[in-house]
């Protein structure tokens, strides 16, 4: 037993190394997890200029990603999404409706300009085996923009997630150069999506950000949203909306989506119903407005770093730096070589010095007699020239030789000089050539990442007072108008969120959003009953058969019912005979005399009538005819 709990631990310790390092948990230096290093490093090798099928980008991927197709191809269309490192052609899905992207086989892709530019240098990237060992994969891209927080990202790993929230590609770039300027920097998130958001609780990505969608108000009754909340799609915003209005939180008419390449939503409004008084509650209980935790936690070193948005920038600053001194470091080295080479080429041609190896036939004595041959000239050198050296001046074709120009020569070393001149220079002064570096980027990519994310300060909503609010509806049969702004004796309260029942003469009935004045009165049929369809009323109602004369009694609830539609509560032909909605409710039937007759009335109990759905029949409360019905009080 105790091997197996050993074993156990150990088994995972090991998968949840896993799980966190190469799989879920992007690193801090390039913001990137591996699957996604992997599709770059792929696309950096396949690299034309041409756009190449996701479908041919993943299977070449898998020679490095252990994990098959499908996680390849969703994190291609994700990072194209991203809108940074990417280029793509076809449909890679709709941000905004959460519509997924087409297969792998009809959509296409390669590296933008800007991940071409700072994403990837050979002599800067380490590599280590593939998970075959068949080829190299690097450990980390050299990245030469904050990537983490300009695309953001989440993921969940064994006992740990992380959710960083995306930036501005120009904020970030411009907090840098003034880390470098040693000034204050503060940041905000930036989201694709667009929208209005509150980050005064964002305490450099330890805290939250609050944001909204962006409406437009194109008349009084109508609300327009245009951009959305990172993290929802149209789909989900539209279900909320719903949901709402059916728990009665919301009043709409109808909701239209007409998005495409933007967002469109339309939201019709009833009667009754304004625009500017419904964005409160659409706030507080739809997808309209959410909060955004943030949890940063990476990888750095090879352990999880839980960290926030500065530190992370200073660390990227300060690696930045020291890419950028090698890479010159690199270019140095390289002049100093290229100077080297072309002036020992000149001593060698210039001299003569292949002269003197013309009668020697032996290899050895060629290398050492070009080398004690050079050796007057060594003070003209950088460094003494090794075998590798001697070899390449024993390459020189004869007719290269014949058609030398020394001016040439000496122009093209006076060039080399000039620009390592420059090289030295900003290597002695690597923090003014970092921020012409970065302002360099900005000049050429600013213009493509605009902050899309509003600033705002939000107000707490007071969800107390966006609830329901008391109205006074009037009722006036005589005129047949009911609502709001109807002023009669008949009058009742209801909520803002509310719906009237109207009765009618005829055994129909419908049910209506709280009006301002509407006019209930149909031809020759006249509203008998206006009230609050809440469900739980109780219904009276006695109706007669004109042609038997029999009366016939029923109890209902109305609790099902769909806006505006009409509905019957007894069959048509039959003549109503009395309404109530009081309780307890005792009549009088008076019978039709007959000759004989000495029974000519009898009282009647409605309580007695079960309780049961509008569409029931009624029971019959007598057999003889019926003359008249009346309430005792």
């Amino acid at each position: 037993m105790d091997d197996v709990k050993h074993l156990m631990k150990s088994h995972f310790l090991k998968y949840a190394s896993k799980v966190i390092l190469d799989r879920a948990i992007p690193n801090v230096i390039d913001g990137l997890k591996p699957v996604q290093r992997r599709i770059l490093h792929t696309l950096w090798k396949m690299n034309d200029g041409k756009l190449h099928k996701v479908a041919n980008v993943a299977g070449q991927t898998m020679a490095y990603h252990p994990h098959g197709d499908a996680p390849i191809v969703d994190a291609i269309v994700n990072l194209s999404n991203k809108g940074f490192l990417l280029d793509q052609q076809g449909n890679f899905g709709n941000i905004y409706t959460g519509d997924s992207a087409a297969a792998a086989r009809y959509i296409e892709t390669r590296l933008s300009a800007i991940a071409i530019e700072t994403m990837f240098n050979p002599d800067l990237t380490e590599t280590i085996p593939s998970y075959d060992a068949r080829h190299q994969e690097p450990v980390c891209l050299p990245s030469k923009i904050p990537l983490l927080l300009m695309q953001g990202a989440d993921g969940i790993a064994v006992g740990m997630s992380t959710r960083i929230l995306p930036h501005n590609f120009v904020e970030l770039l411009e907090a840098e150069i003034a880390l470098l300027e040693g000034k204050e920097i503060m940041l905000y998130p930036d989201f694709i999506t667009g929208g209005v958001m509150d980050a005064s609780e964002y305490d450099w990505g330890r805290g939250k950000a609050k944001l909204r969608v962006k409406l437009e108000f194109p008349d009084p009754k109508t609300i327009l949203i245009t951009e959305i909340c990172y993290g929802t799609t149209t789909e989900s915003l539209i279900r909320s909306i719903d949901e709402a209005a059916k728990r009665g939180k919301i009043k709409i008419d109808s909701i239209n989506d007409y998005t495409a390449e933007k967002v469109e939503i339309e939201v019709k409004l009833p009667r009754g119903q304004y625009a500017k008084d419904l964005v409160d509650a659409l706030y507080a209980y739809t997808e309209c407005e959410v909060t955004l935790h943030s949890q940063i936690v990476t990888i750095k070193d090879n352990l999880p770093w839980e960290t926030n948005i500065y530190d992370i920038l200073q660390l990227h600053t300060e690696k930045l730096k020291e890419y950028l001194r090698r890479e010159l470091e690199i270019e140095r080295d390289r002049l100093l070589e290229k100077i080297f080479e072309k002036t020992l080429e000149r001593i060698f041609i210039e001299n003569r010095l292949y002269k003197k190896i013309e009668t020697v036939s032996e290899y050895d004595k060629i290398h050492s007699t070009i080398a004690t041959s050079l050796k007057p000239y060594h003070s003209k050198l950088t460094r003494v020239p090794d075998q590798e050296d001697r070899e390449r001046l024993l390459a020189i074709p004869i007719r290269r030789i014949t058609l030398f120009d020394i001016n040439k020569n000496q122009e093209e070393i006076a060039l080399l000089q000039e620009r390592l001149e420059v090289v030295i220079k900003e290597l002695k002064n690597i923090k003014k050539f970092t921020i012409n570096y970065l302002r360099g980027l900005i000049k050429k990519y600013g213009s493509e990442f605009k902050r899309r994310t509003q600033l705002k300060e939000i107000e707490q909503l007071d969800i107390r007072a966006i609830k329901t609010r008391t109205l006074k509806v009037g009722f006036d049969p005589v005129k047949g108008f009911v609502g709001t702004k109807v002023t009669a004796a008949d009058a009742f309260e209801c909520t803002n969120y509310d719906r009237l029942l109207i009765m009618y003469q005829d055994g129909s009935y419908t049910i209506v959003n709280v009006p301002e004045k509407q006019y209930v009165n149909k031809p020759e049929n006249k509203a008998i009953y206006v009230g609050v369809a809440d469900k739980t009323t109780v219904m009276n109602v006695v109706y007669r058969d004109p042609k038997t004369n029999l009366c016939f009694a029923k109890r209902f609830i109305i609790s099902k019912f769909i806006i505006d539609k009409m509905y019957r509560f007894f069959e048509e032909g039959m003549q109503l005979e009395l309404f109530s909605v009081e309780p307890r409710l005792s009549l009088m039937l008076h019978f039709v005399p007959k000759v004989k007759q000495k029974l000519k009335k009898i009282e009647f109990h409605m309580d007695d009538v079960l309780v049961k759905g509008v569409s029931a029949k009624g029971v019959r409360m007598s057999n003889r005819q019926v003359k008249k019905v009346t309430s005792i009080r």
